[in-house]
């Protein structure tokens, strides 16, 4: 008689199975309803073509029967197509590549271009794709438009402070649940990964606090990461069970596919724009701002409610006996002639952005794009043709530079070009490159200094 072992030399028997039955009739009793959103992959991006001919042999030149999209110099994915392949010429019906297949292509094959190596194009649907392979990120996620029904099993906890750390903490609304790994294969096809998104219906919340929302308050978890739960081993040593993280969905770009398609009472509220918060933080931030340029109008400091003693010509102080008051000058005296100019200094406070383009004292300025063509000795004029626009100050003989109009508003905007410093940060031209793409003339370091391949 054979000796009694549990482990069957890695096979599945009946003793697995009738296990295996009874766990599974737990999760039917006593788990919790779970709609899955099931992860798909990423969504399309670049230029995905199928050939309209088949390569006898390997070569440079894919047949199609219509390359528009494709350009000069994009890189090239597909089964046979060898790393950093790009597209060396192109007709309206072939494209020449940069290398060679590896293999023949043949006739309906789906072949990628994308113009950055990092975000390729990839011919199939798949959870392994990767979007961005720079910061190893899928933020265009595409979700399965069937739900799945499942039954999940997890322990509720009071959410509570956590004086286990070194100072108080808050626990986080992370939950980790269990479901059986044969009924979870059969249903979806596979293991839930990373990515997946779970609706847990019996969390839908009824009664909102805001009586403006038209449905009720669904919940939504991600799973963060998954593994065989350490309790789900039977005695036979093989796993019944599949333990998840779950992390609270937010409004992110990775989850639009989901919460862009799901309707929350009419059909003019998405649920994106119940579950998020973003038009809440876009107020306040802008409350903040507008009081800031309240508080602070202008960059630099204000030099205006300083008083500039006027002089002559020479430089010399304008003595109180030319005052407005002044009982010397009368109506009928004809020393301060009518055209003989107003009393105004000839310089105003220097210092690191002071520049405003006013005139000292409160004193009227013209201002236009050509000097006027009669004017005082004294007269202040602000030249609105230069950048930034620059004051001037007329001495009887010619027109002197005063200072630039340097003081320009704090908040970043396409209006914001009062000077060069303006004008480049808001930059918003466009050029068109050699391969004929075109550029914006404002690019983030990250993108000018991309490694580029020596071939």
């Amino acid at each position: 008689m054979p000796r009694l072992s549990l482990w069957k030399d890695g096979a599945h028997t009946n003793d697995y199975k009738f296990m295996d039955r009874r766990i599974s009739e737990m999760f039917t009793i006593g788990g919790t309803g779970i709609m899955l959103n099931k992860y798909l992959g990423v969504n399309t991006q670049g230029v995905n073509l199928t050939t309209s001919a088949a390569q006898s042999v390997p070569g440079a030149i894919l047949s199609f029967s219509n390359t528009s999209g494709v350009k000069k110099d994009n890189f090239v994915f597909g089964t046979g197509i060898p790393a950093n392949t790009k597209v060396q010429s192109m007709t309206t019906t072939s494209v020449t590549l940069s290398a060679s297949t590896t293999s023949a292509v043949g006739n309906n094959a789906v072949i990628g271009f994308s113009p950055d190596a990092t975000k390729p194009s990839y011919a199939n649907q798949s959870e392994k794709n990767i979007q961005d392979l720079l910061w190893l990120e899928n933020r265009d996620r595409k979700y399965d438009s069937s739900i799945y029904k499942m039954r999940g099993i997890y322990q509720r906890a009071d959410q509570d402070f956590d004086l286990s750390q070194f100072g108080l903490f808050l626990q986080t609304g992370t939950i980790f649940m269990v479901f059986h790994l044969r009924d979870m294969v059969d249903q979806i096809g596979r293991k839930l990964i990373a990515g997946d998104v779970l609706e847990l219906q019996h969390l839908k919340d009824y009664d909102a606090l805001d009586q403006d929302v038209p449905a009720a308050l669904k919940r939504y978890y991600v799973v963060g990461d998954a593994s065989f739960a350490a309790e789900g081993f039977g005695p036979t040593w093989w796993p019944h069970l599949w333990r998840v993280k779950l992390n609270p969905l937010v409004d992110s770009q990775e989850y639009k596919d989901i919460l862009n398609q799901v309707v929350a009472g009419t059909a003019d509220t998405k649920t994106s724009d119940i579950l998020s918060s973003l038009s809440k933080y876009q107020n306040i931030n802008n409350a903040i701002i507008a009081q800031a340029e309240e508080d602070l109008p202008k960059s630099g400091y204000d030099t205006s409610s300083f008083y500039n003693v006027p002089t002559d010509n020479h430089g010399n102080l304008i003595g109180p006996e030319i005052t407005v008051d002044s009982d010397i000058i009368e109506a009928d005296n004809n020393t301060p002639l009518a055209d003989s100019g107003v009393a105004s200094p000839t310089t105003k406070m220097a210092g690191y952005l002071v520049g405003d383009g006013i005139a000292p004292n409160g004193q009227a300025t013209g201002a236009g794009i050509s000097f006027p063509m009669s004017p005082f000795d004294g007269d202040y004029f602000l030249r609105l043709d230069y950048l930034p626009n620059r004051l001037f100050r007329f001495d009887g003989r010619r027109w002197i530079k005063i200072e630039d109009s340097v003081r320009t508003n704090l908040t970043p905007g396409a209006t914001n070009n009062a000077t060069q410093r303006g004008s480049y940060v808001n930059n918003t031209n466009t050029y068109v490159a050699g391969n004929g793409d075109t550029q914006n003339e404002r690019q983030p370091l990250s993108r000018i200094l991309t490694p580029k391949a020596d071939n």
